[in-house]
């Protein structure tokens, strides 16, 4: 079946900004243009909430790209980076973008997931079966989880023209 979008359509897009900048660096050697991935996410419909989960270091380096984020609508959502002894980092938002998803729900038409990570498969299945709404998954393909994509009511695939959605950097692999 396919997904149905019209512009009075509540949306809500919840971005996971680690998943979707590491992506980006690995595949293309560039970084992701969070404004074109924003507007390929909403598709002329009506943005309810634009979300995107960041962590802070303690240089701050990246204060310019959260300014960046909330210029183009979109709510940064900050979380300190663990650093643990011995030296492991960790910096996880799954759940509390999960609970976001989840909470917003009841005000939107379509919740849309800015990941690859198959850690959402159990929140795109929750979204559809128990919310009610359809759910899709904007991500670069070639390293997203194939049940996530799967699970979602629609998947947009930025590898499939992925000048659109990157800035600077080298060249990429093709």
């Amino acid at each position: 079946m396919p997904v149905i979008k019209h512009k009075d359509q509540r949306v809500g897009v919840f971005i996971d900004t680690q998943n979707l900048y590491h992506t980006a660096k690995n595949l293309y050697k560039q970084r992701v243009n969070f404004d074109a991935v924003l507007k390929e996410a909403v598709a002329g419909r009506n943005l309810i909430r634009a979300l995107a989960y960041v962590v802070t270091t303690e240089s701050g380096e990246e204060k310019n790209f959260f300014e960046a984020l909330g210029k183009m609508g979109i709510e940064v959502m900050t979380k300190d980076l663990q650093v643990f002894y011995g030296g492991a980092k960790k910096a996880d938002w799954d759940v509390g973008l999960a609970v976001d998803a989840i909470r917003l729900s009841s005000k939107l038409d379509a919740v849309v997931i800015v990941s690859g990570d198959g850690d959402f498969i159990p929140l795109v299945e929750f979204l559809k079966y128990h919310a009610g709404v359809q759910v899709e998954v904007v991500s670069f393909g070639k390293s997203s989880s194939l049940r996530l994509k799967e699970a979602a009511d629609d998947f947009i695939d930025l590898c499939e023209n992925p000048k659109n959605y990157l800035i600077g950097g080298g060249r990429g692999r093709k």
